[in-house]
C-alpha cells in the first residue's frame, strides 16, 4: 500500500520473501520483552501487596492534554512534544506490526525498519483551529465504532496468516494488505483526535 494523501501517512513494507517460521511460531512469546520496553515508556502500572499498593510510572505515553491545552490557550504545539508523540507512534506500531506478523525483524527501538509513519509538524495558527481539540476525541466516536470491528477481524485475519506462514513461509498479499489498512486507519484517527497534528477528519476507507 502506498502512502495516500491523508495528513497522516502509513505504510508497512510487505516481506517479499520467506518468513522465519520459528519466529512466527513462537510470537506470541517472542514478542513480550520488547511489549515490556513499551509499556515501560508508554504509561504505568499498579501492583498491590497486602494492603499496600505500589505504582510504577513509566513515561507517561502519548501527550494529549497538555498539547490540547497549549493549542487552545498559546496556539503552540511544542516541538519536543510533537517530536515524542511521533516517535512513540512509531514505536508502537513497529511492536504491533511485528506481533501481526508482518515483519520478522525484531523492532527497533529508534529505527523505523519496514514500518513507516510520518505526519507534518503543524503551523498551529495557520493549520489547525485553537477550539477543535477540545471536540476531536467526541467527533471521532462513528471510527472508534467501525475501528472495533475492523480491529476483531485484523485479529481474525493474524491467525489466519499465522497459519499460512508456518505452512507455505509466506504472507498472503490480501491478509497482509487488511491488516495494513486496519493499522492505517487506527493511526489516522489517533493522530486527528489524540496526537491532533490535523484538523482534516480521517476518511471512512481503507486508502488515505
Amino acid at each position: 500500500m502506498q502512502p495516500g494523501t491523508y495528513p497522516v501517512r502509513f505504510s508497512v513494507d510487505y516481506p517479499a520473501r520467506p518468513l522465519d517460521r520459528v519466529s512466527t511460531l513462537f510470537r506470541i512469546f517472542t514478542v513480550i520483552p520488547i511489549a515490556i520496553v513499551l509499556s515501560a515508556v508508554s504509561g504505568s502500572a499498579t501492583a498491590q501487596t497486602g494492603n499496600t499498593s505500589f505504582r510504577v510510572a513509566g513515561a507517561g505515553g502519548i501527550l494529549f492534554l497538555a498539547p490540547l491545552l497549549m493549542i487552545v490557550f498559546r496556539q503552540k504545539y511544542p516541538r519536543w512534544w510533537f517530536d515524542w508523540n511521533l516517535e512513540l507512534q512509531r514505536f508502537s506500531n513497529r511492536v504491533i506490526a511485528y506481533l501481526a506478523l508482518m515483519d520478522d525483524h525484531y523492532p527497533a527501538t529508534d529505527d523505523q525498519q519496514s514500518v513507516h509513519l510520518d505526519y507534518d509538524y503543524p503551523n498551529v495558527p495557520r493549520d489547525l483551529n485553537r477550539w477543535l481539540p477540545l471536540v476531536k476525541w467526541l467527533l471521532a466516536i462513528p471510527h472508534y465504532v467501525v475501528l472495533f470491528f475492523l480491529d476483531i477481524a485484523a485479529v481474525a485475519v493474524v491467525v489466519a496468516a499465522w497459519f499460512a506462514i508456518l505452512v507455505t513461509g509466506r504472507y498472503p498479499r490480501s491478509l497482509f494488505d487488511f491488516v495494513e489498512a486496519v493499522l492505517a486507519w487506527n493511526n489516522r484517527v489517533l493522530g486527528y483526535a489524540f496526537t491532533l497534528v490535523t484538523d482534516e477528519y480521517p476518511p471512512f476507507r481503507f486508502t488515505a
